[in-house]
């Protein structure tokens, strides 16, 4: 392994991006993920009988296991319901939270996407920016010891989102499932002291919407539900048989596939307004229509823009405030760089309109003397995989294949020295 170039031909890094949303996997040089697969895993009891004979112990007793768990990863299996499938996320507060559906998640990868032995390739992991030592420590650990990678290294997300749009010092916004976060960026390090979070994210923004959707009295039953419909006029009732289950469905299953319907229907028809919400303006656009899995029909208007205004009306969470926030807590000296290089990342990001406003609010929020820049990538992928495309060109750029900490740093030093290694 020694005389070889880690990220060159011969052997492909592999970038790993775990989110709230999704764990974003793939091959570094390459343009997009090779998959993206849903941040939650299903647990059922496993049914199958086992037909391996018993296992006798050291001490010859026959040891009986305890109920055996089956996990279900990735949509096609999330999104078949299945009789006490309870679906778990692995990730708290943008970080690392369950290990072992962790595993079980990079298992899969390994497996069905990558199809290849984790020995093979070096692998750079994307990590928040209040990551905890601890975690990153167990994470090491884990790669090192289970998956015997060859080298290991961990990067802070916004500092590749800002390489992934060609700046090493930028103000990134980063605008998730779970929460919004400004993140100073200065020559490829995150500057930790100056970095400013806020929970409104596109959760939020899917739990708002599901609450009118609900008040409007909308029938949300998910497509998976539904053997066939038919095509109904605007508002009229919808015609549409379910599917006969002989079980329950698990309200966590529900819940998630009513947040899948519901992001469709954010994904298509909320649109932030370039100024702050007001009716009249509002009221001026024309309306949009949306046909929900049950095949019911209906135009929305106003309301389209008034949803999108709970991510920016808000006094101290709007993105426009915690970038100015996070900007105005770091050295006078750079806030000129940071402010000409504000890069928007994240899938919330999406949301139509939202960067136009975005960058709206910053530059009424700008000192004077400084000169706004606002870098937001047109394609979907570059904005939702941001981090994943930045980590992508890291880890195939020559100069960066001596700063990988090896397997052989790793038995010779421990876990400990990954804060050295990947500050």
């Amino acid at each position: 392994m020694s005389g070889m170039l880690y990220g060159g031909d011969e052997i492909g890094a592999l970038v790993f991006d775990p989110g709230h949303h999704s764990l974003r996997v793939g091959y570094a040089q390459e343009d997009t993920p090779k998959a993206e697969i849903p941040a939650v895993v299903g647990v059922a009891p496993d049914d199958t009988p086992k037909i391996e004979p018993e296992v006798k112990a050291e001490d010859g007793n026959v040891s009986s296991t305890a109920p055996a768990w089956k996990y279900y990863i990735d949509t096609t299996f999330l999104h078949t319901p299945r009789p006490s499938m309870e679906l778990h996320s692995y990730m708290k507060d943008g970080m690392i939270e369950n290990w072992d559906l962790f595993e079980k998640m990079v298992d899969y990868s390994y497996d069905k996407i990558i199809q290849s032995e984790s020995q093979y390739h070096p692998i750079l992991f994307s990590e928040c920016p209040w990551n905890l030592r601890q975690k990153r420590e167990k994470l090491t650990e884990i790669m090192f010891e289970k998956y015997k990678v060859p080298a290991f290294f961990l990067v802070k997300n916004a500092a590749l989102a800002a390489f992934a749009n060609g700046r090493a010092t930028a103000l990134v916004i980063d605008s998730g499932a779970t929460h919004t976060s400004a993140v100073p960026v200065l020559d490829g390090y995150v500057i930790t002291n100056a970095v400013v979070k806020s929970p409104l994210g596109g959760d939020y923004l899917i739990l708002k919407a599901r609450e009118m959707l609900e008040h409007i009295g909308i029938d949300l039953t998910p497509a998976a539900l539904i053997a066939s419909k038919e095509v109904v006029r605007d508002k009229d009732k919808p015609k549409y048989t379910k599917k006969k289950l002989p079980f329950q469905p698990t309200n966590s299953w529900m819940a998630y596939m009513i947040k899948r319907t519901v992001q469709d229907f954010q994904q298509s028809v909320i649109q932030v307004s370039e100024s702050p919400f007001d009716e009249r303006i509002a009221a001026g656009f024309p309306t949009v229509q949306h046909e929900f899995p049950t095949g019911y029909r209906q135009d929305f208007g106003p309301e389209r823009f008034k949803l999108a205004e709970v991510l920016f009306d808000h006094a101290m969470l709007g993105a426009g405030h915690i970038a100015a926030t996070s900007a105005g807590m770091c050295d006078v000296d750079i806030r000129p760089a940071l402010y000409s290089s504000v890069v928007l990342t994240g899938g919330n990001s999406l949301v139509q309109g939202f960067s136009d406003r975005l960058s709206r609010d910053l530059s009424s929020r700008t000192p004077g003397s400084l000169r706004l820049k606002m870098i937001a990538a047109n394609g979907t992928v570059e904005r939702r995989f941001g981090a994943w495309v930045g980590g992508s060109i890291l880890a195939s750029i020559g100069t960066f294949q001596q700063m990988w900490m090896s397997m052989q740093e790793y038995q010779e030093a421990g876990k400990a020295q990954i804060d050295r290694k990947c500050p």
